[in-house]
């Protein structure tokens, strides 16, 4: 081709606008769009302004259907600038309004909408090719593979610099996933590794690795066939492991950018010649484009000058200089916004503010012991606590100061209607990330409706990560390798002058405070008693009862909880002893007869009521839990056909709901609501389940006793 005329064809656009126009109904929401947005009901919002506000439901359900449309003609090319347009002032529109939501690749997505709208995306094979012939088949320029190619680049290379980072490198950011059947493989083959070093070698070494080196390996001819093996099974295990929408095949789509432009030329060009006529152009050579710069007279890319000349000079026009320096301003905006957190005092680690365009996806993992949400009645002192969560469906409020602060002047404003007069809200979070002691995340002394917080400034109530107790985390894997399987522990860690109020299960029993370093005063509430504890004392807790943790010692205290979930170990044992005895039941050597309430057990092969019948509740928990393992292990075990079918059915009836709930809303918004009687039918239509619907493999059994939070 000519130099700086760019490629025969345009750029890979329509998979990824096919994934998400996929994505439009999942991961964005169209599917549930009902239940995310609860028109009218008094719920507490995230939005990144405050003064952004969802429209209602049916105008909800136009702006998601607008937001389709915008992605189908950017794939077909149908109106292209009209649907680039409409796809990314519906989007972001929707990304700004939840920040709960929010992600690097959902923000990933936002970006290449906006690069796609300054692009020739409708070139080759096209709608808009066949309404105008001068544009059919154009050369695209270089800038635009550039700056594609350059964003995708980004998303690897600066997720592996920020996975540099010192938990990443030592295996504590995710460790958990070496416990996952996908990485079973890495156990056999290399020489039977245990889980630790898998996930410290392939988990997150593997990790850093690919992520630093994709980018680059992707862009040369002899290492990009390695690459697209490695990126390809990276991908498609992170499908596997996250709940991430379309993020995994999105990624896979755009590998090829950094082919050859004309590659879907020449992979066309392979089919046979009776599909030609459906398949798109590879025949006629490309036409010159007004967007490209060519050096010389040449006039396409196949003509050779019929005799020699000296080179003219390129015409540089305004508009090609333009497009020339926002590419450069845009690259440089995206290797800088990564690191622009002492701007916004929001880099993804402990602090986590306005952090979604980092790129630092996965590095830090986080679990919650205790959370106790505190209201005050400004004029009579009243004393009260609130459910964690209550008037919001999110759980991300926990770990963010900008939506605490949200959520507390959001419940300010709530809890008036329930004779709680200028209510003042306090929070009590705990938190571990990377495996560190469970640590306050925030001052529990402070007032959240009258704090002050800035995404300009540090948050003066936020309490810092206590760095210095990160050996600990050795010492915490030696504990609990000592501990036998029906003990739990957890460790926490506590600011000086500040206590821990704590009320034990009574299905914890012989619950103790272990100290491992500082001075603690523990006050048994109902007792009202107090006893001084050093390092390496320590104290009962009485189950049932509240006790106060004091840390009287000028440096933080590390202390541990040591308990047995005495409820769920008789369980486990009844369920041991049910078992053996369907075991002897089954193979005949059980002699006496069964009494009426296990006579249950001996029909629950033949019988999937049994557990319906069993009046025993420890019986009929025991078949339930019998029950459900046997889905889990029908799913796991399924052929691949059975699981593409259930995949299906589950995508077909997910995508039919949201088509259909978007009918109900246009037809509302277009002759006015229905009878109710009405209404609800079609309601109950859409909700309409496949016959294959279970629950999910992982789904934790709800109806057994559980661990208790500490």
């Amino acid at each position: 081709r000519p130099p700086g005329a760019g490629s025969a064809q345009r750029p890979p656009v329509p998979p990824r606008s096919l994934l998400m126009a996929i994505d439009v109904t999942q991961e964005r929401g169209l599917s549930h769009l009902d239940y995310k947005y609860l028109d009218g009901a008094p719920v507490c919002r995230f939005p990144l302004f405050n003064f952004l506000q969802p429209l209602p439901l049916d105008w909800m359900y136009l702006v998601y259907l607008v937001l389709f449309l915008g992605s189908l003609g950017i794939m077909l090319g149908c109106f292209y600038r009209l649907s680039c347009l409409l796809f990314i002032s519906t989007y972001w529109y929707i990304f700004f309004l939840d920040k709960t939501t929010w992600n690097n690749h959902s923000y990933l997505y936002g970006l290449i909408g906006f690069q796609l709208t300054l692009m020739d995306g409708n070139r080759y094979w096209s709608i808009d090719g066949l309404r105008r012939p001068s544009i059919r088949n154009a050369h695209v320029p270089l800038w635009n593979y550039t700056l594609l190619r350059t964003q995708i680049f980004i998303v690897y290379f600066i997720a592996g610099i920020k996975k540099l980072d010192a938990d990443w490198v030592e295996g504590y950011s995710m460790s958990y996933l070496a416990h996952h059947w996908l990485f079973d493989p890495f156990k056999w083959v290399l020489l039977i590794l245990p889980v630790e070093l898998v996930s410290l070698l392939v988990v997150h070494g593997g990790g850093l690795i690919l992520d630093l080196t994709a980018g680059y390996l992707l862009f040369f001819d002899a290492t990009r066939p390695y690459a697209f093996f490695f990126v390809s099974y990276f991908h498609c295990m992170n499908s596997q492991l996250f709940s991430i929408g379309m993020f995994s095949y999105t990624m896979l789509a755009t590998s090829p950018l950094f082919c050859y432009p004309d590659w879907p030329r020449r992979f066309f060009d392979r089919f046979p010649s009776f599909l030609k006529a459906v398949l798109p152009l590879t025949s006629a050579e490309p036409q010159r484009s007004t967007s490209c710069v060519y050096q010389g007279d040449q006039t396409s890319s196949g003509e050779r000058q019929q005799a020699p000349a000296a080179p003219k000079a390129p015409k540089l026009r305004l508009r090609h200089k333009l497009r020339a320096i926002f590419t450069i301003l845009y690259i440089a905006e995206q290797f800088f916004m990564p690191y622009s957190h002492f701007i916004t005092q929001g880099y993804n680690n402990w602090t986590n503010g306005l952090y979604g365009y980092s790129w630092d996806m996965m590095v830090h993992s986080r679990s919650h012991q205790h959370v106790k949400v505190t209201y005050k009645d400004g004029k009579t002192g009243e004393i009260g606590y609130l459910n964690p969560g209550v008037f919001t469906q999110s759980r991300r409020w926990k770990d963010h100061g900008d939506m605490l602060k949200q959520y507390a002047t959001c419940l300010s404003h709530f809890l008036p209607r329930y004779n709680i007069s200028e209510p003042e809200i306090y929070f009590d979070i705990w938190v571990s990330i990377n495996e560190r002691f469970q640590q306050r995340i925030f001052d529990p002394r402070v007032d959240i409706v009258k704090a002050e917080w800035s995404p300009f400034r540090p948050n003066p109530w936020l309490m810092p990560l206590l760095v210095d107790l990160s050996p600990w985390r050795t010492k915490f894997q030696e504990i609990e390798g000592s501990l036998d399987n029906q003990t739990e522990i957890v460790f926490i860690a506590d600011f000086p002058g500040l206590h821990l109020e704590n009320f034990v299960s009574e299905d914890l029993g012989n619950t103790s405070i272990h100290v491992l370093q500082g001075n603690l005063n523990v006050e048994i509430v109902e007792e009202k008693k107090n006893y001084t504890v050093k390092p390496g004392e320590q104290i009962k807790v009485p189950a049932g009862a509240y006790h106060k943790v004091y840390t009287v010692s000028d440096d933080p205290s590390c202390y541990m909880y040591v308990y047995v979930n005495t409820t769920e170990a008789a369980l486990q044992e009844n369920f041991t002893k049910l078992y053996e005895l369907q075991e002897r039941v089954r193979n005949g050597t059980e002699t006496e007869p069964l009494p009426p309430e296990l006579q249950p057990l001996v029909a629950a092969d033949d019988d999937e009521g049994a557990e319906v019948n069993a009046t025993d509740p420890i019986v009929k928990l025991f078949l339930k839990r019998q029950r459900r393992m046997k889905e889990v292990k029908k799913r796991r075990e399924a052929g691949v056909l059975e699981r593409l079918e259930r995949f299906a059915v589950k995508k077909y009836y997910t995508i039919r709901r949201g088509f259909l709930m978007t009918a109900i809303a246009m037809r509302n918004l277009a002759v006015g609501l229905p009878p109710l009687e009405q209404l609800t039918r079609e309601v109950e239509f859409a909700n309409m389940k496949g016959p294959q619907a279970e629950a999910a493999p992982d789904e934790r059994l709800k109806d057994e006793v559980g661990h208790g939070e500490l």
